[in-house]
């Protein structure tokens, strides 16, 4: 059983080698560990760095593509390499390599088909009060939306299976943490958490600001689910608007049934526009739903050509 060890990066040429020696090379139940970096545009000296700190595979951007394409980027250069399991960490070793051993268990004993490393957010002292606030609030989000129960969803310390990399297909151009764990509970994976101890690392290059990092977030989570769950988004925002329309249209029948109509035909207008937009709303969700159904075709029909296209020396 092979395991790669994927590592996406941005000027890393500093913390990459701490984080390379971390990781084990010998772990019970795997017979090869590689180790696989992305270079998602560094203008420093990451590839020649992790080169020379003996990294077996290296993908590099020529320009910056962001954190969720460097991501993909690993998953599909893992899945070509013959990987059977693959863990993402981060290069600013924040998170501690030797637990990668732990962090596959439930993998190899064949209970999980995604792992998640859970920091538990609420206890990290080198999180700021708003930050571990934030954090505990986004994971909460993300339970609700994907039906599981990762208590960390920005953790970036996981590990896959080679079916449910196959099965991954990241749109966001923000980041892969959130979206990835929506779309594994909404394909039903069997996924786990275990806690482990992160470090304190530098401020994030991912965001320039607490308020942009919710913003995004926040858009990030709205459209995987309505993406995922169209037609019940759309009824809930159809129903808001015909309930304020038929409460509107009420309002100004009890006036016109009190003789009192002067003054309130604005009423009466915006309760037509509203009805108007409700059921124009619940269309589109009809609709909605259907191009859902046909996107769930596609994404099994991608899987499938995936797992023809993609080498897995276990067919061997």
């Amino acid at each position: 059983m092979k395991l790669i060890v994927q590592i996406p990066c941005l000027n890393e040429e500093a913390s990459l080698p701490e984080t390379i020696r971390a990781i084990p090379r010998q772990i019970p139940g795997i017979d090869r560990v590689e180790l696989l970096i992305v270079d998602d545009g560094s203008t420093d000296r990451t590839a020649e760095v992790a080169r020379a700190h003996g990294v077996d595979h290296v993908v590099r951007f020529t320009r910056r593509k962001g954190l969720a394409a460097a991501f993909m980027a690993g998953l599909d250069a893992s899945l070509r390499l013959g990987a059977d399991v693959i863990v993402n960490t981060d290069a600013d070793n924040q998170y501690p390599g030797h637990e990668i051993p732990r962090l596959l268990a439930p993998i190899l004993a064949g209970e999980a088909d995604m792992v998640v490393g859970d920091r538990g957010v609420a206890e990290v002292e080198h999180f700021t009060p708003t930050k571990r606030l934030l954090q505990r609030l986004g994971s909460w989000v993300v339970r609700k939306v994907s039906g599981t129960q990762i208590g960390d969803a920005t953790s970036g310390f996981r590990a896959f299976t080679r079916e449910a990399a196959l099965r991954i297909n990241i749109v966001s151009e923000f980041t892969y943490t959130l979206e990835s764990i929506i779309q594994a509970g909404k394909k039903k994976l069997a996924i786990a958490h275990l806690p482990i101890q992160a470090k304190a690392t530098r401020p994030s290059r991912l965001f320039a600001s607490t308020w942009e990092y919710l913003k995004r977030s926040a858009a990030t989570i709205l459209r995987i689910y309505a993406m995922y769950e169209p037609f019940r988004v759309f009824v809930v925002l159809g129903s808001v608007l015909l309930l304020a329309g038929t409460a509107l249209g009420l309002r100004y029948a009890w006036f016109w049934w009190m003789g009192e109509i002067r003054g309130h035909l604005q009423s009466a207008i915006l309760s037509v526009l509203l009805l108007i937009m409700g059921l124009f709303t619940l269309q589109w969700g009809l609709m909605a739903d259907l191009v859902a159904s046909n996107r769930k075709l596609l994404e099994d029909l991608l899987y499938r050509v995936r797992k023809l296209e993609l080498p897995d020396d276990r067919r061997g």
